[in-house]
């Protein structure tokens, strides 16, 4: 009887692992999906709303922008306030900005919608990436949920490209937007049914908001200051008044945490080598990897002559091999360590990008393309995982939202400094030369990733 007892436990508790997995998969995917669907579709979406140039690019901006200068606080607040509550109202926000965005008859309207789906995603990332974290083990069992995890995550922003083809060419934009309705509704749904109660932490958890409001200023000013440099130039007045305004925010973060006794990030949590070296790596391995689909995509339809939907099937290459090989990595890690792992995948995505450099107008995609979109896609799928496993590991349960934060905005900060890098290096080149010259500077982004990586992990270690 106590056998039967026992494998009944046990079925029930992988039933419920797998399901909380599940829920916190498609919720990261919802997310991921969104900072690449409109893309493709800006076109139309100029022409229906009837906007400018200038104010269609925030439609893309400021989901980027609001996500990034938040996630921070979003982990903080999954320690402080519960995952299944900020994961609850991640979900609901996102559902509902995504609604107002699909019914959108203004640009004013679409934009400020993406600015609160923005808000909705930074708190739904960090809370998804703590409930994976909180409900697996640390080790062998967790490592193969956070491959899943990573697998789905990281296949979404290519998928969301091809979604933006498919989706501009057939129902039109707004359904870029509202198939996230039905969606969200299920998941909120399912997290009520399948989350237990958020534990009570007491008088002793509250936050930082001074701390928070100059992370987030900080934060959004460096992700605008990027934005704004890739348009205006790295050394126009402008562009420099926004990075020292970002840096004086940033430098206010640092002297009010050091004085705070509740810091928005725990000290302890900054000591932990494994996380430092996880992040700076991230923010070059994301930088390069987000700029790749950028340039990729501006290269096939403005230099290759390819359609949308064409420049969104191509990408499937990518997203299939980073899936099966994300998938694999949490395995992997039995055999390869982190540290062996993201210099590999690393040193796979800047070969990808040297076989780019040599990309000609008359190129077949089977030879030109090809090749390095795999190679592309199985780098980074070794690269997200073992990212998410060294940022949590020897993180307390009661600090994994913030942990998870930090990684996000590694992320998301990488990928706007890495596009904002790759632009102005295409701008100061001349046609398929000056892709070339972008694809080498992405290439020496994920080559100083390897570097980080060697540095960062310590060799004897099984990270």
């Amino acid at each position: 009887m106590n056998l039967v007892n026992t494998v009944a436990r046990r079925k029930a508790t992988d039933t419920r692992q797998g399901l909380v997995l599940g829920l916190a998969c498609a919720a990261q995917a919802m997310v991921g999906l969104d900072i690449a669907i409109v893309n493709v579709a800006l076109p139309s979406i100029q022409r229906d709303l009837g906007v400018s140039q200038g104010t269609v690019q925030w439609v893309v901006v400021a989901y980027g922008l609001v996500i990034g200068g938040f996630l921070l606080v979003g982990g903080r607040m999954t320690d402080l306030l519960g995952r299944r509550r900020i994961f609850l109202a991640g979900l609901s926000l996102f559902t509902t900005a995504s609604l107002v965005a699909g019914l959108a008859q203004h640009g004013g309207v679409l934009i400020t919608a993406r600015g609160l789906q923005g808000l909705g995603g930074a708190l739904i990332a960090p809370a998804a990436l703590s409930l994976v974290a909180a409900t697996f083990q640390e080790g062998r069992e967790r490592n193969r949920a956070f491959g899943i995890f990573a697998a789905v995550g990281g296949a979404a922003g290519t998928v969301g490209v091809v979604a933006s083809g498919l989706i501009a060419a057939g129902p039109g934009w707004r359904w870029a937007f509202f198939i996230n309705v039905p969606v969200g509704l299920v998941l909120v749904a399912l997290a009520i049914t399948c989350l237990n109660a958020d534990v009570a932490r007491g008088r002793s958890g509250r936050l930082d908001v001074a701390g928070a409001s100059a992370a987030t200023g900080g934060l959004l000013t460096s992700v605008y200051a990027l934005h704004h440099a890739a348009t205006h130039g790295w050394a126009s007045v402008s562009t420099l008044a926004w990075f020292l305004a970002a840096g004086a925010l940033m430098a206010a973060f640092v002297l009010i945490e050091r004085r705070s006794p509740a810091p928005l990030v725990p000290g302890r949590t900054l000591r932990n080598r494994t996380l430092v070296a996880a992040n700076l790596t991230a923010l070059l391995a994301f930088g390069a990897f987000f700029s790749f689909i950028f340039l990729g995509s501006l290269l096939m339809q403005q230099g290759l002559g390819y359609s949308p939907m064409e420049t969104g099937l191509a990408w499937l290459a990518t997203t299939m091999t980073e899936f099966g090989t994300a998938s694999a990595a949490g395995r992997l890690t039995a055999v390869m360590s982190v540290r062996r792992m993201l210099v590999t995948g690393l040193t796979l995505l800047a070969v990808a990008m040297a076989w780019l450099t040599q990309v000609s107008a008359d190129g077949d995609y089977l030879i030109g393309l090809l090749p390095a979109f795999l190679l592309a896609g199985i780098g980074f799928g070794l690269c997200v995982p073992s990212l998410q496993i060294g940022a949590l590991s020897g993180v307390t349960e009661a600090e994994s939202g913030v942990a998870s934060g930090l990684i996000e905005t590694t992320r998301e900060i990488g990928a706007a400094a890495g596009v904002a890098v790759v632009a102005t290096v295409l701008v100061a080149g001349t046609g398929l030369d000056g892709f070339r010259t972008a694809f080498a500077a992405i290439g020496v982004l994920a080559g100083l990733g390897v570097v980080t990586a060697m540095i960062g992990f310590r060799r004897s270690s099984d990270l």
